[in-house]
């Protein structure tokens, strides 16, 4: 009887933390906006924004995806999506509450909720935007063939995975130096736009410059989602052991520094003498 009591006591625990989960993923969803749907179309328009300038860069610049054959602008797309994916999740969850956050005073209220909230409220807003997207174009332009749709969806997936490790890592290190922790935020979202190879492909590169992106995980789950995309390209120089096993030490060692600053944050830090 005592082992049952307990277990209804943690089935109703899961079940409040998941609501308060919920709710706080509505509430960050309409923290860009306080109409859900013009907050939709405003990140819609910036991944079309995006889309449009790399096409754009390549139309005029004569330059065409070499080592790939296929739908030009799904490779675009592929790129771009995984990209904002994943650049989106660090941002939600690096601006999610902290401990010293107002929000942490009302109980079961946490840092953990508090992220989990923000990063299904991005991944809730990305999928959606990529739906929109494909859709149109799908629609209007011409029809869309994707050779393995689960496998794009599970590195779309990915890519918003590891972005809230990453993230976590920002957020817990946020509280102890604000200023240069943003900086190195924006410096790292900068520097993918590049890295992450959503202009190329890695059978392409040249074997010496492979190792200026082999480091970047994104750089592997973009190139292995092409190779779900495409029927006619198979990645060669990346895997998805490399991003996954990345991730995973990303994440714990996130959690392990948000529980170390969760307990010696203070409102004091940002007091001035």
């Amino acid at each position: 009887m005592l082992n049952n009591r307990r277990q209804e006591a943690w089935v109703a625990s899961a079940f409040t933390i998941l609501e308060l989960i919920y709710h706080s993923g509505v509430r960050s969803v309409r923290n860009a906006h306080g109409n859900a749907l013009i907050g939709l179309m405003l990140n819609i328009a910036q991944t079309l924004m995006l889309v449009g300038v790399f096409y754009l860069l390549y139309a005029f610049g004569g330059w065409r995806p070499t080592g790939i054959r296929g739908d030009f602008m799904l490779y675009l797309m592929t790129g771009v999506f995984l990209y904002m994916c994943h650049v989106k999740a660090i941002g939600a969850v690096f601006g999610a509450e902290g401990p010293t956050s107002a929000m942490m005073k009302h109980a079961p209220m946490n840092t953990i909720v508090a992220i989990g909230a923000a990063a299904l409220g991005e991944l809730y807003i990305q999928i959606l935007s990529v739906a929109v997207v494909l859709f149109l174009y799908h629609a209007a332009w011409q029809p869309l063939v994707i050779h393995d749709p689960l496998g794009c969806i599970l590195m779309l997936l990915l890519a918003w995975f590891s972005g809230v490790a990453v993230g976590t890592i920002f957020l817990a290190a946020k509280p102890w130096a604000p200023k240069f922790v943003g900086l190195i935020q924006q410096i790292y979202t900068r520097v993918n736009m590049f890295a992450s190879g959503k202009m190329f492909v890695a059978n392409a590169l040249p074997g010496f410059m492979l190792p200026y992106f082999a480091w970047n995980p994104l750089f592997h789950i973009i190139d292995q989602a092409r190779g779900f995309a495409f029927l006619n390209y198979t990645p060669h120089y990346t895997s998805l052991l490399y991003p996954v096993a990345i991730t995973a030490a990303c994440l714990l060692l996130g959690l392990m520094a948000e529980f170390y600053t969760r307990r010696r944050a203070s409102l004091s830090w940002g007091a001035k003498t």
